[in-house]
């Protein structure tokens, strides 16, 4: 449908054809369907918009899907495979006429195809494929189903309570764990937060309660409770699908399970932690098609974009990025290195965990308990002939100073730091005992970044701020020039939250001269920060009033994300 759709939208002017070749390739590039790739360029504001556009020139009645509750027993009228291959739903039946949903109105066959199952006339009307999407997870899958499960739990007599003082036998938590109901209770949990773009489950044990939570968007979210009897039985599951230790509750154990889930491969990498009243599990996603690889979608402003990519190709020198566990660091390395990531150049990663794979790179995984540190991991690469060499973290002097010592060599090094800002990196690096001077020779960018939540597309609606709430904000003048600001009021697309998915924010410090000179000189982070930003260098604070002038992010977002400072 793209080509047609593409033609349809441009003659109604809402896109040009400039904006639907970089949408087409956009779409190629990162595996999306046409309708996504125009949101996510910005050339379209929601794929609502698209739909509606759609049905007119169509003539062709538009639903949103969100609005209205279906009847499960109508929806189920279409068999499952059908729905998701082909992103239809049925909405109502009256006497032999179904309303069906479908994001492609042009597919005759899907069509015909209903109207043979259901024995019914098809009448369509279109939806957007994403909340057609979600309309499916929810009736086929999330309606009621895990109530049923721990229903069907609670109604088998065969599973026996687990006694807080004494844990059950090996050979009974073996018999337990087969149960069907209890298998089918975990696999539902991990499938249903992976469709809901769950980046960890948590699985924690009170006095007399189970808690399960996803962390979604950064944010944990609390999920229906389980049953608390089952707690041993339900941790020994996961220990048997990531080969952990079933009789071992004392002590932590570390696994990783391996699972597919339409069509895509997931990683799981799984944690479990002895606490006084039973095991925790943590259970990190490793979803690649979760992961967001191509700078330009991850929030850059187009300036600080260009600046990261210039330095990305240099031949050698050391590119810092800082910030804390969780604010996107990986992500911003993976998607430098898959950009300059070609035939002729050696790749060479260490990484604790290596969490991603990505063909073309060499990749290892650092182990300390058996002397695999960064530091012996870098040595190690520069035996092996390396043009650009990534390292996860810098943790030790050790570590910092061949890095450094490695990018004086002819070689383009990668590298995280935990620090609070771009310009506190030199005095961090300095005092981990590597000389200043090389320091300041070596160093090419230092970038900061955090992760923010952003407003909910659906319900996102302008607000006014206050003299007082502006003067707060302490950003220059001219990048309060034109200050806006946002909510989102909460709806079924955003689960009342107001917000829905993250967007990165950026302090980019390429090293100049200027900079390099005050390295030299011992500077303060002070007078570091003052010349950088006198260079054109964008806090985080003001990146993020940017932001929220665009819409993106709401206020308190802005004030709880970042400092005066930064």
């Amino acid at each position: 449908m793209s080509s047609d759709l593409s033609t349809m939208l441009v003659q109604a002017g809402k896109i040009t054809t400039e904006q639907a070749e970089k949408a087409k390739a956009h779409a190629t590039k990162n595996k999306e369907n046409f309708q996504d790739a125009l949101v996510s360029i910005g050339a379209i504001a929601s794929q609502d918009e698209i739909a509606k556009l759609v049905g007119k020139n169509l003539k062709i009645g538009t639903l949103r899907l969100n609005d209205i509750e279906l009847n499960p027993s109508v929806v189920k009228l279409i068999p499952l495979d059908i729905a998701r291959k082909f992103k239809v739903i049925a909405i109502t039946k009256l006497n032999k006429n179904l309303l069906v949903a479908i994001s492609d109105p042009n597919n005759i066959y899907v069509l015909d195809a209903i109207k043979f199952i259901t024995g019914c006339t098809v009448q369509p009307v279109i939806s957007p494929e994403k909340a057609i999407e979600k309309a499916i997870d929810t009736y086929y899958v999330d309606a009621g189903a895990l109530s049923e499960i721990v229903k069907g739990l609670e109604e088998d007599s065969d599973l026996e309570v687990v006694s807080e003082d004494d844990g059950p036998s090996e050979s009974d938590l073996l018999s337990q764990i087969q149960d069907k109901p209890l298998v089918k209770l975990v696999d539902s949990i991990i499938s249903d937060a992976i469709r809901m773009g769950a980046s960890d489950i948590h699985f924690e044990m009170y006095e007399k309660r189970i808690r399960v939570r996803y962390r979604i968007d950064g944010e944990l979210r609390e999920m229906a409770p389980l049953p608390f009897k089952y707690r041993a039985a339900i941790v020994s599951r996961i220990k048997i699908m990531s080969e952990l230790d079933i009789s071992e509750r004392r002590l932590p154990q570390d696994g990783r399970i391996k699972i597919k889930i339409s069509g895509r491969t997931v990683d799981l990498r799984v944690s479990v932690l002895p606490t006084i009243f039973g095991e925790k599990v943590v259970m990190r996603i490793l979803d690649p098609m979760a992961l967001m690889v191509d700078m330009t979608i991850l929030g850059f402003r187009k300036e600080d974009l260009k600046k990261f990519e210039d330095k990305i190709h240099l031949p050698y020198g050391i590119i810092l990025v800082t910030g804390p566990t969780g604010s996107g660091k990986t992500t911003t390395l993976y998607s430098a290195l898959k950009q300059i990531n070609t035939i002729d150049i050696n790749i060479m990663t260490a990484e604790d965990p290596v969490e991603f794979n990505f063909d073309g790179i060499n990749q290892v995984a650092v182990k300390s308990e058996i002397g695999m540190t960064f530091a012996a991991a870098l040595r190690s690469f520069l035996r092996q002939d390396p043009d650009v060499i990534m390292v996860g973290e810098i943790r030790d002097g050790e570590t910092a100073e061949i890095a450094i010592r490695a990018a004086l060599t002819g070689h383009l090094v990668f590298s995280t730091l935990h620090t609070n800002d771009a310009p506190s990196s030199i005095n961090r690096l300095i005092d981990m005992d590597v000389p200043f001077y090389l320091v300041a020779s070596a160093t090419k960018l230092i970038m900061a970044q955090r992760m923010m939540k952003k407003i909910c597309k659906n319900c996102k609606e302008e607000i006014n701020l206050t003299e007082e709430q502006v003067k707060n904000l302490k950003v220059p003048d001219d990048v309060l020039k034109g200050i806006r600001a946002f909510k989102g009021k909460g709806c079924s697309d955003c689960n009342q939250t107001g917000k829905a998915g993250r967007t990165g924010i950026y302090e980019v410090m390429p090293i100049s001269s200027d900079i390099e000179h005050l390295i030299l000189k011992k500077a303060p982070d002070s007078d570091i920060r003052k010349c950088a930003l006198s260079e054109g260098m964008f806090s985080l604070r003001m990146c993020a009033v940017e932001k929220m002038k665009n819409g993106d992010v709401a206020l308190e977002e802005v004030v709880s994300t970042t400092s005066v400072s930064s």
